[in-house]
């Protein structure tokens, strides 16, 4: 039984997989870390996956010569029937520097010749059972799909579409004829003549309308948009995404962290550590996080990390700014240092807020930086996390594996991975705030600093237990088993051959 992943990125594939392929890795956010956990967990597991995904040369470091001797031992040895990796062949993708393009015109572009070899070629070479596609770059694949009788999931990672006329998906060599009326357009079509050319084909809500079954990337995500929460969600894909959901053809599934980010195996940290060392490990990593900040080298001062892009529209910065001089006064004594490792339009008034008060010593900025970020991760005490709202996230849960608890606004992804923490009762790994607003983030901070000051060996049993449960849950093979349920539900039978349960269930 074969399972085809539709993706514009993976950041990686597992070597077993790809043979004597290039070293695959296009990423540009959290789709590409997505597809390739479950690609790599369901390979694991023994399940007949394939994937389809442009074929960017210069991002895989391969020459025209590497491609040529691949395309010539292809050809001599027989290969196709063995290989699960498809590369979208076309000049489009093969000097990219990036999988997608501020010029939406160029992604447009990309998108539809990406499409067009999937749909031309891939699908009939694979022959696949069920079709798993992501996000609007794949958004035509599930009517294709339809029409020829093969099972479709689409997962929505973002709310962002793009639209395109027939004309255009047609000139840009993709047949609609066979699955026109799958698709979702900018008005009620007559017919195809008078379609064709003056009434757009909404990409990402006809991935969502042609589909069998969507996911979205986590289950409070997906409720929210059904219970229409958010005025940026467009009216036509709240109503499909709502339709697909009282169909009982919808469901959230959460994201995990790549397991490189694992306090006792990463790299990129001075001091490796666990549960057991959790204090000395975090007291080594903190120090040097302090001193690559420019902050007062001390292992006992608090930490605020910031790891994720400075946007006010979704992530919340401007309500640390409208808090921040007041909680670095308030908790002057206990030292608190802020530490931003991120990138974003928010970045400079951080700077700002520093050099007026000469707070050089208490609050560091830093553009992005991975191996920053990693140690980020395991010198702090708390990860901010105040989105407004968050399809799933991340931060807060590699925050957890490396003893870092979050504070998070209660939306989405987050309202679905952390639970606010009670210290008698001993549970909850965070700190959680019901409204979206800067004096909610303060509470949040209060309690926080609340669990700072608890006795030392209470505080490190809490962060122990967090870390251990954190390590159990947020993993990419609790994900995989989650889109193995619903792969089986969608073919009522098996994914892998020889078991007679889901995989999910073992």
């Amino acid at each position: 039984m074969k399972v085809l992943i539709v993706t514009p990125e993976i950041t990686y594939v597992p070597r077993e997989m790809a043979g004597s392929s290039p070293n695959l890795s296009a990423k540009a956010g959290g789709l590409g870390d997505v597809s390739a956990s479950l690609v790599s967990a369901l390979f694991r597991m023994g399940a007949d996956v394939h994937v389809a995904l442009p074929h960017y040369r210069r991002m895989f470091h391969t020459g025209i010569a590497d491609v040529m001797e691949e395309k010539r031992r292809r050809y001599y040895e027989e290969l196709d029937d063995t290989c699960r990796i498809h590369l979208a062949e076309d000049r489009t993708f093969y000097y990219r520097e990036s999988v997608y393009d501020r010029n939406n015109e160029e992604s447009l572009k990309m998108s539809l010749t990406f499409q067009r070899e999937v749909i031309n070629h891939i699908i009939m070479e694979v022959r696949p059972d069920l079709i798993h596609c992501n996000d609007w770059m794949t958004g035509l694949i599930p009517a294709f799909a339809r029409s020829m009788g093969i099972p479709s999931l689409f997962t929505v990672h973002n709310i962002h579409t793009q639209w395109a006329t027939l004309e255009q998906i047609e000139n840009a060599g993709i047949d609609t004829a066979l699955f026109w009326e799958n698709l979702y357009y900018e008005r009620q079509p007559v017919n195809y003549e008078e379609t064709r050319s003056g009434n757009r084909v909404d990409l990402l809500t006809s991935g969502i309308f042609g589909a069998h079954f969507i996911n979205t990337v986590s289950p409070t995500f997906l409720k929210e948009i059904v219970d229409n929460r958010h005025a940026f969600v467009p009216p036509q894909i709240q109503t499909q995404i709502a339709n697909k959901y009282h169909a009982g053809c919808a469901a959230g599934i959460l994201n995990s962290p790549d397991p490189h980010y694992n306090s006792s195996t990463d790299d990129f940290l001075l001091r490796k550590f666990g549960p057991a060392d959790v204090v000395e490990g975090k007291r080594q990593n903190k120090l040097a996080l302090q001193e690559a900040l420019g902050l007062t080298c001390n292992p006992n001062a608090p930490i605020l990390f910031w790891p994720s892009r400075l946007d006010p529209v979704q992530k919340g910065p401007q309500l640390l700014t409208d808090i921040l001089y007041a909680i670095i006064h308030d908790y002057w004594d206990d030292q608190l240092q802020l530490a931003i490792v991120a990138d974003g339009p928010f970045q400079q008034y951080f700077v700002d807020i520093m050099r007026q008060h000469h707070l050089e010593d208490r609050i560091g900025v830093h553009c992005f930086n991975e191996r920053l970020s990693h140690i980020g991760y395991a010198a702090s005490d708390f990860v901010l996390m105040p989105s407004r709202f968050e399809p799933c996230g991340l931060p807060q849960m590699i925050g957890p594996l490396y003893g870092s608890l979050p504070i998070v606004h209660d939306t989405g992804g987050l309202h679905d991975t952390v639970e606010h923490l009670n210290l008698e009762a001993d549970t909850g790994n965070g700190f959680v705030f019901k409204y979206y607003d800067a004096p909610g983030l303060r509470w949040a901070i209060d309690e926080a600093m609340r669990f700072y000051h608890a006795p030392q060996a209470r505080r490190e049993a809490v962060i122990a237990r967090v870390m251990r449960e954190a390590s159990s849950r947020f993993t990419h093979q609790v994900t995989a088993n989650e889109y193995i349920r619903i792969y089986e539900r969608m073919l009522q039978r098996p994914l892998i051959a020889g078991e007679g349960a889901s995989a999910a269930e073992s």
